[in-house]
């Protein structure tokens, strides 16, 4: 552990006393609607809830886009998303002129990688819903995005994240840990996966896992690792395999890069750092920027690589892009332990079978 890691965990301390009042706050909240003193809506169709317990970094866009690759084909699918650092306000349904300003970066990534997907934002799920049934009347399941905190409406069927090197079971409240809901609002998901985990994981560590955990008997476990697809070029979509000839310039602007950082350490060469900050709004100046950086590599075999994430909030500068070479990383789950059939048929037939539960 480095000196800023060691300073940052050590000024997180200090900041007890505020994460015990947020506790409180959040511990109260969830009280009264447990105690149906604030009500949460339902409605007629299938909801799926992907979100977590703490802030980011768990994989929740990964999960959003298993979930339409393993719903598109069968069912009229949705995303609805909050859009988080968009620029615009309420409720937005994505067209074939919108842009990450509009609606935010995660959601134009499903937008742009799934043009056959609905794909909407509101920051009242409760006022979205109904406005985005009126806007695609034929949908027969939404999907919503970082909403396992937004108790104003109930999902059908929960999926809570909650990563490998941070579990839940060990995570303290906001600011002192990363938590932003109470550790028992784990008994309100119906799944739970364990995110980001060693392709390698034992069974032994699995047994450990669930056992900290200790799932309700109508919970199921899941544990899944990040698998990369092939980089391709942003704008003329080229593929490029890495090698370990390679010299990487890293650009960066999401909540955990830890991974992706291990994943270029053992796939390339060498790899440079330039990182924002989650969410990052890129400037035609954090362009020149990344563009110097990169032309004072020395290696002829030499490229950029982003994040799908990152790359939905460059593609405004397509024209400057064209002859840049900046690839972008795919990211997906794999479920370990031969569990993809088992987390599949849970989740199309909570659709399948959603008129019969009610």
């Amino acid at each position: 552990m480095n000196f800023n890691a060691i300073f940052l965990k050590s000024f997180r301390v200090l900041l007890l006393p505020f994460a015990l009042v947020y506790g409180l706050i959040i511990i109260i909240r969830n009280y009264l609607y447990r105690k149906n003193i604030l009500r949460s809506a339902e409605f007629n169709l299938p909801l799926i809830c992907v979100g977590n317990l703490s802030v980011g970094g768990t994989g929740k866009s990964p999960m959003v886009e298993y979930l339409i690759e393993l719903l598109r084909s069968n069912f009229k699918i949705a995303t609805l998303s909050r859009g988080y650092k968009r620029k615009t306000k309420g409720y937005v349904l994505a067209d074939e002129k919108t842009s990450a300003i509009e609606i935010g970066d995660e959601p134009m990534q499903f937008h742009m990688n799934y043009p056959g997907v609905a794909v909407a934002v509101g920051e009242e799920r409760i006022v979205a819903i109904p406005q985005l049934l009126h806007d695609k009347p034929e949908t027969q399941a939404i999907i919503l995005d970082d909403a396992f905190q937004h108790r104003a409406v109930k999902a059908g069927l929960n999926i809570l994240l909650t990563e490998y090197s941070n579990l839940f079971t060990r995570d303290f409240f906001l600011p002192t840990g990363d938590l932003r809901d109470e550790r028992a609002s784990y008994k309100r998901a119906e799944i739970i996966i364990v995110t980001k985990c060693p392709a390698s994981l034992s069974n032994e560590e699995k047994e450990q896992i669930r056992a900290e955990i200790n799932p309700l008997d109508n919970q199921q476990i899941y544990f899944t690792t990040i698998e990369y697809g092939i980089p391709y070029h942003i704008a003329r979509h080229q593929l490029r395999y890495i090698t370990s000839m390679d010299e990487v310039l890293l650009v960066c602007g999401i909540a955990n890069p830890a991974p992706l950082k291990e994943y270029l350490q053992e796939k390339a060469n060498t790899y440079y750092q330039q990182d924002y900050s989650d969410h990052h709004i890129f400037t035609i100046d954090d362009l020149k920027d990344i563009r110097k950086k990169f032309d004072s590599l020395q290696s002829d075999q030499k490229y950029i690589l982003t994040t799908e994430k990152d790359a939905v909030r460059l593609l405004k500068f397509t024209q400057e892009l064209e002859q840049l070479p900046l690839y972008v990383l795919p990211i997906r789950h794999r479920f370990l332990f031969e569990e993809a059939d088992k987390f599949n048929n849970a989740v199309i037939d909570f659709i399948r079978n959603f008129g019969q539960q009610k």
